[in-house]
């Protein structure tokens, strides 16, 4: 898994898709972080990562996950990928781990952004990790979702588009009805974002991540029989 998370970390960085992830990713939180905390004279910095998730994460994870199998698949690089002698179970995890580390690297950046608001106010340190947290958690949700709508499909932005429709509609889903609350992954975050650690939200977010990091397993060993 190590060789395959190393070569797919790297591959984001040989491409401006790493560099253009990251670059957007800090333009977001620069100007939620402006509005929210500079210009209102606020100390509540973890509601930033509430608003970069809702209006910046959602369109982002896509760029990063997109590509994982769908490029293989366009290139076709797929076959070289089921010869090879490591497992799908270690491909997988080393391209979801990939794209996790690169969400890491953006979500440290952003203690510069805790820094400057220490300077001149006092933020909530607790609350802000516990939201960090949070961040993390959502993030890796939305990855693994991600990497499974791109098993799905050899078209790219196919893959993009049909993951940024569903982040929506999980959005959306508990302002239809209350009864959909339980789809949506905001929901669930939203109790990071208050300081608040729940085992309960962490484990059901896990459950999530893990669940579709299996169906793409599932996805590319059957391939892999087919070819």
């Amino acid at each position: 898994m190590w060789e395959v998370l190393k070569k797919e970390f790297k591959s984001y960085f040989l491409t401006p898709i790493g560099y253009v992830f990251i670059g957007l990713f800090l333009a977001i939180f620069s100007l939620i972080f402006y509005i929210t905390t500079i210009y209102q004279g606020a100390s509540t910095f973890q509601y930033v990562f509430g608003y970069v998730v809702m209006y910046g994460v959602v369109f982002l994870i896509p760029l990063l996950t997109m590509r994982m199998f769908a490029e293989e698949r366009k290139n076709g690089t797929e076959q070289l990928l089921m010869t090879s002698p490591r497992s799908m179970v270690e491909i997988t995890l080393g391209k979801f781990f990939a794209g996790v580390l690169v969400t890491v690297i953006a979500e440290l950046l952003t203690f510069v952004y805790f820094g400057i608001l220490c300077v001149f106010k006092t933020p909530d340190v607790p609350a802000t990790l516990t939201a960090m947290f949070g961040f993390l958690l959502i993030s890796m949700a939305y990855i693994a979702f991600g990497m499974f709508m791109s098993s799905l499909t050899e078209n790219q932005i196919v893959a993009g588009v049909i993951t940024i429709a569903a982040f929506i509609l999980t959005w959306l889903a508990p302002t239809v009805t209350s009864g959909l609350e339980g789809l949506s992954l905001m929901a669930k975050f939203s109790s990071f974002l208050s300081g608040v650690f729940s085992i309960t939200q962490t484990i059901q977010m896990l459950l999530i991540t893990t669940m579709f990091v299996i169906l793409t397993m599932i996805v590319m060993k059957r391939r892999k029989l087919v070819k």
